[in-house]
Formats: structure tokens, sequence, C-alpha cells
């Protein structure tokens, strides 16, 4: 007797329930319709295509740009019992051979596919002869030229539609706003499928924007005082800046590596690899990498440059915390990103409309950066969803920010803006306020002007904040298609005349952090309040650390930290109970249980592999 959705849920994967929306996209997708499912990084995308391939008939075929996802999602399946495998260039043509002909007979569930790889005439050949439960495209957004990450050959995969018109097709993704899902249902011709938005709020991340002065130092103390021995990643916008930020993180006494598409490729895997096997790496990185990382116990994202726009930066951020324990996301950002980033919409050989709509997704992050609001309700509302009250869980919600009367500091800048040609960026400007007397102002004659020494009363840095908000609200526009000097914005006349009060968020501008390399704690933070949990649990990741070296695997793909927590907490002693936590299904029961109840019990030593 075939099971129902809920059975494969319960034995297979271990959860008693479905969340959000998936029950409601799993029953779609049984009955054989199409959908596009829009879900947070985390929200359980993967079950919507992994049950109804399960309960379906057939092989389901999943398409995914992304090498080390596929890997991971097919080890995860695999200690599950669920017959999966991938075909992508990492295999070799014998290997690639035994797949095709597992599909032929039908001996898989699942096959994850690239789509280099999938639209190969010979390959489509031999899916022809295939019986497919469903076709699942995964981050779907690279079919959109306006989403973050535009993938060339993911406009060719609407042939799937005529050569499997009775294939169920199931396109998801986390990060899409109004163009890119319209893009997305164009161009995968979904016009008949039904689109499901779940919710893209993840509470477990608690988020934090901090002003670029200092940086560095600011980032040292923010992992020194919440995330030591944690997994996380650091992300900046250069590949000389990931290798400089890494070597400095281990000059600290972090474990860091640094990875970009510049490193020999080896060394790149390498990293990759030691990131997803260990659990107390640092990756410092270029968005490069990432995408399709399914490291679920990544406890900190941060960026030491600004990202390009708000579906990146959710994007980047929901690499933390897939496990839904408390994780949290952190940005550090200055003018001199702003510059960078304009530079680069402007030198890109993008339409003039999709530069136009680059241009606007920059200003409504930096709109999230500026904001004195709670910035999860600023970041779900770009998304299209609201939240009633503030969520008490980012740094405006738990130290909300001051605001101070900037009437007249902002009439001294746009005047200095105007007086100056509206040519120079933040920094010449700030000089001509402060009166510097470099050469570069003495040449251009902007010691005499009425502007010149006349914002003395604020700091370079007070001044830095006060124009990044003030771009933020349009007062000030960077010029597009000069070296990204300021003009003025249309609505600043009112400011001009006063007929208009501003006011502005007051920044704290913190000394560099009073550190002692004697002080720096060495031993991870303290997950659970109660000493004996936490020693039990940290017994139980040495455990589940030494049978995931036997196996070669990452150890998430054993057990995520969630249940590790919940077996310290609640101590099963017995295999009844041990099938009773989340993340426990049947195949895992037999695999594990005796091997975790002994360690739980103090009968086995934690590195003692079973």
């Amino acid at each position: 007797m075939r099971k129902s959705p809920k059975e494969i849920l319960n034995n297979i994967f271990g959860f008693d329930s479905f969340l959000g929306l998936q029950d409601e996209v799993i029953d779609h997708v049984i009955a054989g319709d199409d959908a596009l499912v829009l879900m947070p990084t985390g929200g359980g995308k993967s079950l919507c295509y992994q049950i109804p391939a399960l309960y379906r008939d057939g092989v389901g075929l999943v398409i995914s740009p992304l090498i080390a996802l596929m890997r991971d999602q097919v080890e995860s399946l695999n200690q599950l019992g669920v017959r999966a495998s991938v075909l992508n260039s990492t295999l070799s043509r014998l290997e690639a051979k035994e797949v095709e002909q597992k599909l032929l007979k039908g001996s898989l569930d699942l096959v994850y596919v690239s789509p280099e790889r999938l639209l190969a005439e010979a390959f489509l050949n031999h899916l022809s002869k295939c019986k497919l439960s469903l076709i699942a495209i995964d981050e779907a957004h690279c079919v959109s030229r306006w989403g973050h990450d535009f993938r060339p050959e993911y406009l060719k995969l609407n042939v799937l539609k005529n050569l499997f018109p009775n294939t169920p097709r199931l396109a998801l993704t986390a990060t899409a706003d109004g163009p890119t899902r319209r893009d997305i249902i164009e161009r995968l011709e979904l016009k008949d499928g039904r689109l499901f938005v779940s919710s893209f709020d993840r509470p477990n991340i608690k988020y934090a924007i901090v002003s670029k002065d200092e940086s560095k130092s600011k980032l040292l103390k923010f992992i020194e005082e919440n995330h030591i021995g944690d997994s996380g990643i650091v992300y900046c916008i250069s590949r000389s800046k990931v290798e400089a930020t890494a070597e400095w993180l281990i000059k600290e006494g972090f474990n860091a590596l640094p990875y970009h598409a510049g490193m020999d490729k080896n060394h790149r895997a390498a990293n990759q690899d030691k990131f997803l096997k260990e659990e107390n790496i640092i990756m410092v990185a270029t968005i490069a990498f990432g995408m399709g990382i399914d490291k679920p116990d990544v406890r900190f994202v941060c960026h030491l440059d600004l990202p390009k726009n708000i579906e990146s930066y959710y994007q980047e951020t929901g690499r933390a915390g897939r496990d839904g324990l408390k994780s949290n996301a952190w940005l550090a950002y200055g003018l001199e990103d702003l510059s960078k980033i304009i530079n680069f919409i402007v030198s890109s050989n993008a339409s003039e409309d999709q530069k136009r709509i680059e241009r606007q997704k920059l200003d409504a992050l930096l709109g999230l950066c500026e904001t004195t609001r709670c910035r999860r309700q600023v970041l779900l509302e770009y998304f299209g969803e609201s939240l009633k009250d503030p969520c008490g869980n980012c740094d405006t919600c738990l130290e909300p920010a001051k605001s101070f009367d900037a009437t007249v500091a902002t009439q001294k800048a746009l005047s200095c803006v105007y007086k100056t040609g509206e040519r120079f960026g933040a920094v010449y400007i700030i000089d001509v306020l402060l009166g510097s007397d470099s050469a570069r102002i003495i040449q251009f004659g902007h010691d005499k002007i009425s502007t010149y020494g006349i914002g003395k009363e604020y700091s370079k840095n007070q001044w830095r904040s006060i124009f990044r908000q003030l771009v933020a609200r349009n007062l000030l526009v960077v010029d597009m298609e000069g070296h990204g000097g300021y003009r003025l914005g249309e609505n600043c006349k009112g400011v001009l005349r006063g007929e208009e009060k501003i006011l502005l968020r007051e920044d704290q501008f913190s000394k560099k952090a009073d550190r002692s390399r004697d002080k720096k704690i060495k031993k991870p933070k303290v997950t659970l309040d109660n000493d004996a949990d936490e020693a039990l649990f940290q017994d139980l990741r040495a455990h589940r650390r030494a049978l995931a070296d036997e196996q070669k695997v990452p150890p998430f793909t054993i057990f995520h930290d969630s249940t590790l927590l919940e077996m310290a907490q609640k101590r099963p002693a017995s295999t009844v109970e041990f099938g009773g936590l989340s993340g426990v299904g049947e195949a895992k029961l037999k695999r594990y249980a005796a091997s975790f109840l002994k360690v739980i019990s103090g009968e086995q030593p934690p590195c003692e592999s079973s």
C-alpha cells in the first residue's frame, strides 16, 4: 500500500508535521499540476519536490546550477535511505553512464542534473525513454534578467513543457520580487500553474547594520562576543579583500579560509569541502561562494561590503540558521560601497531598462540600511509582505536609533554640493565643509566659496553618516553618468528654502574596540542554559563528527544541530524514544540509535565510531 505524504514525512524524514505551505504545494504537485514556489532559505523548499517524487511513480528530475547543493542533498537523501544520485561535471564518463542506466531501469527516486547536462541533445533523448514523476527547477530566479543571479542556460528550460507535457513542473526560489516572478512564469511557461508565496520572515535571524568606520574592529568584536567556535561566512566585494581579511582573521586566532573565483579550482574546492565538513570554520568569500551551500549550522553571515540589492542581501544572509536556531546577519556599509556598485551598474553591458531597475533596487537597499524603523518590517515590505509589529530581533528594535534635527546640516551639505558644481563625491565635499587646505580644493578655488569650513561642528564620520542618509532620502543623487559625484535631488528645494524640517538618525561612532588577547574566549559559545545538557550536546557533536569522518560526509547529513540539541535536552533512553526525535526517520533510527543512545547514557566515549 502506498504511503501518504504525511507518512513519508514522518517515516523517511522524521518530522511530525509540515511547515507553512508545504502540504498545499505537495498535494498540488501530486495531483499533477505546475507551480511556482517562493519560500525562504531554510523554509523547506526541498520537501516540496522530494515527497511528491517519492509518492508518484517514476523518478523525480531536479535541475540545479549548484554542484555543491546537489552533492549535499544527495548525501542527505542517501542517509535517509532514498535512492538519489547526481549527473553533473564532477562525474566520470563511466559514473555518468551508470546513473543513466539506473534512470532507464527506474531504480532511482531522484536525480539531480545541471542545466548544461540536461540540455544536451543526447541526454534529452535518453530522458524521453524514462518515466518522470515530476520536474523541479531549483533556483528558478536564475531564469530572469531582473533577478540577482541570471543564468543564460535557464532560458532554454521552457523546452521541458513540450517534451514532457504531462509531467508536473515545479519552479522554486527563495528570492523574487514582482518583476522576477512574472519573468519566471513567462519564461518557464508556468502561466497555468499556481503561485505559492510563503512568508519571507526568518525570525531566528537577528539583523544588524553598522557604519563602515573601523569595520574590521567592529567585526572582530561581533565575532568574539557572539560566535567563538561557530561556523560563519564573511562576504567581501573583491578577491584581494577576501585574501587580506582571511589572513587577518587567522592572525587574530580564528580558523578562516578564503574563497573566490580567482583561486585555483582544487584549492577552492578543498576549502569549500572543509567548511562543509568541519564545525568552526569562518569562510571569507566573494559572492562566488554560498549559493546552494546546504550547511544548516552556519551561525552568522557578515558583509564587510554592501551587497548589490535586497534580493542578494536576503539570499546571502539566509545562509545563516537554516536549521532554525538563533543566528546573526551583520553588515557594515559606507559611501564608498555606493560608488562602487553604481560604477558596476553604469559600466555593465545591461540595457538601460535593466540599469534603471538595478538602480531602483540599490535605492531600496539604501533605505533598509538607513531606516530607523524595524529592519525586518522594511525587508519584508520589499517582498510584498507586512509584519504588524516590530520584530524585537534587529538592532533598530533592540537599540532604537536616536534622531536629531539635521535641517541646518542638510542645508549646508546641499549648498556645498551646489556651489562646487554638482560633480564631486562625499570625500571632497566633506573636506570643503571641514575647511581642509588640500591642494585640490585650492586648485579649484573652493576655499573661497561661502560653504568652505562651515561644517566643523561635525566630525568626518558624522558627515559621512549625514551624506549616506541624504542619498537614501534622494535629497542627493549619485551621478550615474559621471564619476559618482553628487547632484541635488528633485525634492531638495523645500529644504533649502527652510520649508521642511529634516530629522536624521544619530549614529554612534564608537572608538576602536578595546581588546585584550588574554581575554579572548577560546571555547565555543554556550548553546544551552544547563551545563550538563551543554556538555552532552558537545559530546554528541563529537560523536557525530567521528561518524561523518568515517563516512566522508558533512556532519549535518547525519543529524542537524537542532536534533542533537533535542537529544541533549530530552535524553531519550530507548529506541522508541529516540525515534520520536525531530529529524529521526526509519533509516536513521536503524543506523544511529544504538551508538547515540550509548553516548547519551555515558556508556560510549563520544568520539568512538559505531
